[in-house]
């Protein structure tokens, strides 16, 4: 009996779905994330658009499970649509189930800072960020905060407070935030403050950063705030951020090596019949 050519062998259309809507889920996903990071629309309908993303995800991932069953019991082709509608789906639906993971673990609270009682205050950024989230919002916050991340701290640096200005500021603008106001400490105001603008790095969120560098006896103290605009969860996203920019700050500093002061000169000895320029000439 003759074999039938292989691209005559019939293919299962529960793999061409399977593969259809892993791309299509894949397309909205990337559509959803462009909305999110250029601020075409609001952050609602965007959301939503995501969200819809994730539901073809599912869609290819069940459909890519029915077409092994059907090619396993009737022979026949698409195998490697399935797999790839699983792969797609798979992949679009791994990162969210990541971030439910945190968003069980850790508090429901967007707002984070090395000092819950006086916190860094938001004075430009006051004017971008939504109604209502301008003030810390309590002690209530700071104690959860401080069960779930008691490693955020404030920094403490023996170097002079316009050093550790200057190495925070450099940090910053390495990581290509937008900072929209920066106050050098001066002998008229004691304190350095930088105000600039994060992003998270695959939606783009907007998350405000205040960072306020204070004297100390002769050394210099940091403090961060880090707050999300949007959501009432940052899934860890914040104390992230400042342990982070803490743990580089301290290292810029450790590692620039401290000013030498130059040796004293040695004055050569007087030459005989000259007198001893060390010492005053008798008269």
């Amino acid at each position: 009996m003759a074999r039938r050519p292989l691209h005559d062998e019939p293919v299962s259309k529960v793999a061409i779905w399977s593969s259809r809507l892993g791309w299509f889920a894949f397309a909205v996903a990337v559509l959803s994330i462009i909305i999110v990071r250029s601020g075409l629309l609001e952050i609602v309908p965007a959301l939503a658009t995501f969200a819809a993303a994730l539901v073809f995800a599912g869609l290819a991932v069940l459909f890519a499970f029915a077409a092994f069953i059907v090619i396993w019991r009737q022979g026949l082709g698409g195998l490697g649509r399935a797999l790839l509608g699983s792969f797609l789906g798979l992949a679009l639906l791994a990162y969210p189930a990541y971030l439910g993971t945190r968003a069980m673990r850790l508090p429901e609270i967007f707002d984070i800072t090395t000092d819950t009682t006086n916190p860094p205050r938001f004075e430009v950024l006051a004017r971008l960020r939504p109604r209502g989230r301008t003030d810390y919002p309590g002690q209530a916050v700071a104690a959860l905060q401080r069960a779930a991340y008691p490693d955020v701290v404030p920094l403490e640096l023996d170097v002079p407070t316009k050093t550790a200005y200057d190495a925070a500021l450099a940090l910053v603008t390495k990581r290509k935030w937008n900072v929209v106001d920066s106050r050098t400490p001066t002998l008229a105001r004691r304190d350095g403050v930088i105000e600039a603008v994060a992003r998270t790095p695959i939606m783009g969120f907007r998350d405000d950063v205040v960072i306020r560098v204070t004297p100390l006896g002769q050394g210099t103290r940091i403090d961060v705030r880090s707050a999300s605009r949007v959501g009432a969860h940052d899934l860890g996203a914040n104390a992230s951020r400042i342990r982070s920019l803490l743990e580089d700050i301290d290292d810029v500093i450790s590692s620039t090596p401290e000013p030498r002061s130059l040796p004293e000169k040695k004055a050569l000895p007087a030459k005989k019949g000259q007198p001893d320029k060390r010492q005053p000439a008798k008269r």
